[in-house]
């Protein structure tokens, strides 16, 4: 059931939200101080392209950008936060698309605030 998620995921907007994040992760990693960033761009691109039956977790192993890395990421994440919340609208007008609508907006927290997460299997349930 997950792989038939993700497949009308992709048909869904999925792949636009992960070509975004692509697009953030290159301009970012035009400077050395953007690495980090583009890394955490990257890592949503995945995300984003297969979500169902995995979930952001926190990972105490994470570094810290502290007050200076929320600064440098507000553009980025605003973006796309609000990316994520028009796909997520525009889902939710179907019943069929509510599922997909309400990932959508958990993502779109995600891309707020990505540092000290990392993306792991959820567990079977």
């Amino acid at each position: 059931m997950k792989t038939l998620g993700n497949i009308l995921w992709l048909a869904l907007g999925g792949v636009w939200l992960a070509l975004a994040w692509l697009m953030w992760a290159g301009i970012l990693a035009l400077t050395i101080v953007g690495i980090p960033f583009a890394l955490q761009c990257l890592k949503l691109a995945e995300f984003s392209l297969w979500p169902f039956g995995r979930q952001a977790v926190a990972d105490p192993a994470a570094s810290k950008l502290g007050i200076i890395g929320a600064i440098l990421w507000f553009i980025p994440g605003c973006v796309m936060f609000v990316a994520y919340l028009c796909s997520g609208v525009v889902m939710c007008l179907t019943i069929i698309g509510i599922p997909f609508g309400i990932q959508t907006f958990k993502m779109a927290f995600l891309a707020l605030a990505p540092f000290g997460k990392k993306i792991v299997d959820a567990p079977s349930s």
